[in-house]
């Protein structure tokens, strides 16, 4: 499959020498984008259609289209140009993100919650209201790891449970990150380019509590129809066993990782190069802090909590394979986006004026959102942020709405699919690892239509 990737890649070069390489993003040609699509209808279709193949070969697939951007922009440009790109997405966006997860990930995985908790409605829909709390605290990723398995253990005995995981993913991975920098990546870029730290609580806080409180009524709505339906499938009564937690020492580990991320944006003290590539000292150093972390966590753990926790390394290779290839195919796509009226994408770009060339709210939150959908929403954040004219000052003031709508949109629309933002996936991979069924990458599109749309077509008459 690789082989057969890269040799598309090289058939297609003719049609790619048209338009420069991604240098720079005017006059790139959208053809540019072609491997980031093929890499996102792979994500969606060969797990339909070769189920099989992709099980063992996803990360092979996802490499064969990284191939074919990178081999034709290597025949085009040179390989020192192409060697340029890998590191600068590799290290400057890719490693700092993967560390991140992988410290989440270990520390959430070895914090185990023991008692009885059983997946009643109400237990249900709690355990969805204090994820939400919790990111916007530690981060969508670090609240998804900490509560997705005692949602995933509360809920074993019931027969319908994919709809469960599924709001889990709209609201904790999702919608729970809007209020602080801590909570999702944009937000965080947005406070290290001079947003204050309390700029999201002020001005997120309707439209979040808007669309979480529907959200959140729904959901208890539709699995109180579908609990009243598998009654008798409820657990015996037993002994009740009062709730504890295990592996406390995670919990100050993530503590440091918070602290860590949160340094970044205060202690900024210069630049090195590695591989041909500036990066901050800062970045650097958050870097090793969350290796060790991860290390740290996976040494003073139990063994014995993660194993009754049913922790696995499968869900996080799986998002560093696929993200790997998602970062590098979607570079030349940023690149068209930030280059504004000057690229292939102008027409969506005039679209966020108005004939007398004010900035139209309810424009960017659904384009935001859109983008967010399938690009990482961080970068997508930063596009539509310098679009908008990049002053923190005005955006925070005059532009509040404008900021607060670039915010909505790359926070809670990173829910419409699997790859709108990381902890999508791994919470996919983690249900369906102890045996939760859940929709295909179409299907679960679906239900974010069903769903999530509406709600936001609500939020954009009341909000922008």
């Amino acid at each position: 499959m690789p082989a057969a990737l890269a040799g598309l890649a090289v058939v297609a070069a003719p049609a790619f020498a048209a338009a420069e390489p991604p240098a720079g993003g005017a006059g790139l040609s959208l053809l540019w984008g072609l491997p980031f699509a093929g890499l996102l209808l792979s994500i969606a279709l060969l797990p339909l259609l070769a189920a099989r193949l992709w099980h063992h070969h996803y990360g092979k697939v996802a490499a064969g289209w990284a191939l074919a951007l990178l081999l034709p922009f290597a025949a085009l440009a040179g390989a020192g140009a192409a060697f340029h790109l890998l590191a600068h997405v590799l290290l400057g966006e890719y490693l700092p993100f993967l560390a991140l997860l992988l410290a989440l990930y270990a520390t959430g995985g070895g914090v185990l919650l023991r008692g009885t908790l059983v997946g009643t409605p109400v237990t249900n829909t709690a355990l969805l209201a204090a994820g939400m709390a919790a990111a916007s605290v530690m981060g969508t990723t670090g609240a998804s790891m900490l509560m997705i398995r005692p949602l995933l253990r509360a809920n074993a005995f019931r027969r319908h449970r994919t709809h469960t995981v599924v709001f889990f993913i709209f609201l904790v991975a999702n919608l729970g990150g809007s209020l602080t920098p801590l909570g999702d990546p944009p937000l965080y870029l947005g406070f290290l380019r001079g947003v204050s730290f309390f700029w999201p609580v002020r001005h997120l806080l309707p439209p979040f509590l808007f669309c979480a409180g529907l959200l959140l009524l729904l959901y208890f709505l539709l699995d109180r129809r579908a609990f009243a339906r598998e009654a008798p499938m409820a657990p015996a009564l037993a002994p009740h066993r009062p709730l504890r937690v295990e592996g406390l020492v995670n919990l100050a580990l993530l503590g440091v990782v918070v602290g860590t991320v949160l340094l970044q944006g205060v202690w900024q003290p210069g630049r090195v190069i590695v591989l041909g590539q500036p990066m901050g000292v800062e970045r650097l150093l958050a870097v090793a802090v969350f290796l060790a972390v991860a290390w740290a966590s996976v040494r003073l753990t139990p063994a014995s909590v993660r194993e009754a926790n049913g922790f696995g390394w499968g869900a996080m290779i799986e998002v560093a394979k696929l993200f790997a290839a998602i970062f590098v195919t979607m570079a030349p796509v940023l690149l068209i986006l930030q280059a504004g009226a000057s690229g292939a994408a102008a027409p969506l770009v005039a679209l966020t004026e108005d004939a007398l060339g004010r900035p139209v709210p309810w424009v960017y939150f659904w384009l935001t959102g859109a983008l967010s959908s399938f690009l990482d929403n961080a970068p997508t954040y930063l596009v539509f942020f310098e679009l908008a004219g990049g002053d923190p000052a005005w955006l925070m003031g005059p532009g509040a709405r404008i900021l607060a709508a670039i915010s909505c949109g790359a926070v809670f629309m990173g829910a419409n699919s699997y790859i709108g933002n990381a902890p999508n996936l791994m919470v996919k991979a983690i249900a369906e690892g102890q045996g939760t069924p859940m929709p295909s990458f179409f299907g679960y599109c679906g239900w974010a239509a069903v769903v999530l749309l509406p709600v936001f077509f609500l939020a954009t008459l009341i909000f922008f």
